[in-house]
């Protein structure tokens, strides 16, 4: 299951969006991730949790033209670089 940890909230800024951790959060995470449409996307799927086959099916409803195998590689270099935010 994927998962956003709570206390962190997703918020537009300019033409992007950024996650910040708050409250008890910031506590061990006091910086910010930046996000693009594509990062915005799969982190709104993954705040109440989802299975990982389930978002790879969504990335391939949503993105035209992505193939699985890079769904799943984009997948996968999207939540190293979220490791932070991510439930274990």
């Amino acid at each position: 299951m994927l998962k956003m940890k709570k206390g962190f909230v997703l918020r537009k800024m300019g033409e992007g969006y950024i996650a910040v951790a708050v409250g008890a959060a910031s506590q061990a995470f006091n910086g910010m991730i930046r996000l693009n449409e594509s990062g915005k996307f799969l982190w709104e799927q993954m705040e109440t949790g989802i299975e990982r086959d389930a978002l790879v099916q969504k990335m391939l409803e949503q993105f035209d033209g992505l193939d699985r195998e890079t769904a799943e590689a984009d997948l996968d270099e999207f939540l190293e670089s979220i490791q932070v935010a991510l439930e274990v």
